[in-house]
């Protein structure tokens, strides 16, 4: 049987081997965890499956990466800012792995039955031979995960001595037996995922030296020849690596790639990740109606904020800012929905105030962020999606414009400039909401004539966001009232006050 065949195994055959002249008698054959990696994508890859599921914007950029480092079988880094799915990735290649591997019962550390590595499977395989037991290990239990903190030790990475075994057992401390092997020894056999590595400290860095090269594990004076199988894979942000913390040279020597992780680079990817990443409160509000237009705006905050001055760029804008205020803005709307009566309701763009608390939670602010303060850099954001939305929709707003230029906002302005103020009231109800809009003629006439295509249940939010882009180009006065907004015409509420 060759390798290929002893994969395909169903689970009766493989809960029905229980010894090791079982195993023999199968024809199994047992093959290093990369080699494992490495077999498994190479058949995705001929049968043109997808390799990675649910990872969006990075197919022709990390992911082909990635799958040349498996391939390569190498240990692999993931240098990122935060929120761009480097863990994620780490995840998904368990589904790389065999559905099912053997394991010598009763080992700490997944002995494989072939090729035993620890003094407990040695003694007992020599006590037993091919009626030694088995166990089958599913790929679901072959991942191990670690967060790099200041405080991780040796001990809890590699192991210490553990003097209540040793007591138990009535060993002394010169007897290997009174080890407590760590979590990368208990990995063996499995992917291990050390989170944000410049974290960890510098020589518990060097203690990892060995492993991935030698094999060589040192314990409080025991030097044991361990040749762990293992898939290591490190992710690290790049502030992290230049600031807080670094990851030494040695250790960077021998993780044989490093893998660059970005941000979506167009709003069409990123909505497609928000929404698969809503997906379950977008079900939970369905009588909530979003706009293709407010997807787009709430996707455009993002890329606003990853060019804002007032923001850290070092630090990133996460992909979960987009998550969180698409989940704010439906329960905004939700809420509104609720105090009304509404059954079914559609998301206003005021309803955008409702994200900001979303907003100033996920963006690190430089000094002249923190002079402006949070709550009013998050408006900003929000001011600058509407206005680079706005230029794909409607004729660009000049400031200064010749006597001869046709202005196509004129007979907006001057509907305001007649109006003593226009109020749009967080409380008002769908009917009352949609009959104010309906009352700015000019307004209705302008959505004709550069958006006629758009759909009528997106029309109310598009006729909001015309008044909203006038207020931030200065054509109309916009002020936040206790219950909603206020607009007005610019120069008529200046000449009225006179």
């Amino acid at each position: 049987m060759n390798k290929t065949e002893a994969n395909e195994f169903d689970n009766m055959e493989l809960q029905a081997i229980k010894t090791i002249g079982e195993l023999k008698k199968s024809g199994y054959q047992s093959i290093s965890i990369k080699e494992e990696l490495r077999r498994n994508l190479l058949q995705r890859l001929i049968k043109k499956e997808t390799t990675f599921k649910g990872i969006h914007g990075y197919d022709y950029s990390v992911i082909p990466e990635l799958e040349r480092a498996i391939l390569s079988k190498h240990n692999i880094n993931l240098l990122g800012l935060r929120g761009q799915a480097k863990t994620r990735l780490a995840r998904q290649m368990v589904t790389l792995l065999d559905e099912y591997i053997p394991v010598v019962s009763g080992s700490e550390i997944n002995d494989d039955p072939f090729h035993p590595i620890s003094r407990y499977a040695k003694s007992i395989l020599a006590e037993l031979g091919d009626d030694t037991p088995i166990e089958w290990l599913h790929r679901d239990d072959r991942f191990a995960e670690k967060l790099a903190t200041p405080d991780v030790t040796v001990a809890d990475l590699i192991g210490d001595v553990d003097p209540i075994k040793a007591a138990n057992m009535k060993l002394t401390y010169a007897d290997d037996r009174v080890i407590h092997f760590g979590m990368i020894p208990r990995a063996n056999r499995c992917i291990f995922v050390i989170n944000e590595l410049p974290d960890l400290q510098a020589r518990i860095q060097v203690a990892l030296f060995n492993i991935l090269q030698e094999g060589d594990v040192q314990i409080r004076g025991f030097k044991l020849r361990l040749p762990l199988d293992m898939q290591f894979v490190f992710t690290a942000n790049p502030e992290d690596y230049t600031n807080r913390g670094s990851i030494v040279t040695p250790l960077k020597d021998r993780i044989g790639s490093q893998i660059i992780t970005h941000y979506p680079e167009t709003i069409e990817v990123a909505r497609v990740i928000t929404e698969q990443e809503t997906s379950e409160a977008i079900a939970e509000k369905s009588h909530v109606y979003v706009p293709e237009l407010a997807k787009d705006i709430l996707e455009q905050i993002s890329f606003e904020a990853r060019e804002s001055e007032y923001i850290d760029l070092k630090s990133g804008v996460s992909a979960r800012l987009s998550i969180t205020a698409f989940q704010n803005l439906l329960s905004t709307a939700e809420r509104r929905a609720l105090q009304n009566g509404d059954e079914t309701t559609t998301v206003r763009l005021g309803d955008f105030m409702g994200i900001v608390p979303a907003i100033t939670g996920k963006v690190e602010l430089v000094y002249e962020g923190e002079q402006e303060g949070a709550a009013q850099v998050a408006q900003q954001l929000i001011a600058g999606a509407i206005k680079s939305q706005f230029k794909h929709y409607f004729p660009k707003i000049e400031k200064l414009k010749k006597d001869s230029d046709a202005d196509p906002y004129e007979a907006l302005v001057g509907w305001f400039f007649e109006q003593s103020g226009f109020e749009l009231l967080d409380s008002m109800d769908n009917e009352t909401y949609q009959e104010k809009l309906d009352g700015i003629a000019p307004l209705e006439s302008l959505l004709q004539k550069y958006t006629p295509d758009v759909a009528s249940q997106d029309r109310y939010f598009f006729k909001e966001f015309v008044l909203w882009a006038l207020s931030e180009y200065k054509k109309l006065s916009r002020h936040h009232i206790g219950q909603g907004l206020h607009f007005k015409d610019v120069y008529g509420g200046y000449i009225s006050g006179l």
